[in-house]
């Protein structure tokens, strides 16, 4: 005799379950240094090159985490591309919460210098 069959997580658990791990990826990759310091030595390898720009910047790379991502997320195919868009703007969100110091989208670079902020 066999259970019950396992019932398939609504799309609002799969979605918040992938913002989740969107946001989870992207910071690793973008933000830390990684187990043994593995992303960080793959960023100075990249150097200045475009994929090594697109490790330094949390919205650039949740785009394309979020691409594989989306596709757990997804039941049908033509809710692809919007799912995709969602996760990397719900990681963006969650980037933004997990650092309200940043005030600006994730990426943009906030001036300190007292007078470009008209603070003298």
């Amino acid at each position: 005799m066999t259970g019950p069959e396992p019932r398939d997580a609504g799309f609002a658990t799969r979605f918040a379950l992938g913002a989740l791990a969107t946001w989870r990826v992207t910071h690793l990759i973008a933000e830390e240094d990684g187990p043994a310091d593995a992303v960080v030595r793959l960023r100075v390898r990249l150097g200045n090159g475009q994929l090594g720009r697109l490790m330094d910047c949390f919205a650039c790379t949740s785009v394309w985490v979020a691409a594989p991502i989306s596709l757990a997320v997804t039941r049908r195919p033509r809710e692809g591309p919007l799912t995709w868009l969602a996760l990397s703007g719900a990681a963006c969100l969650l980037e933004r919460i997990a650092h309200p110091e940043l005030g600006a989208a994730p990426g943009v670079e906030l001036e300190t210098e007292p007078e470009l902020l008209g603070v003298y």
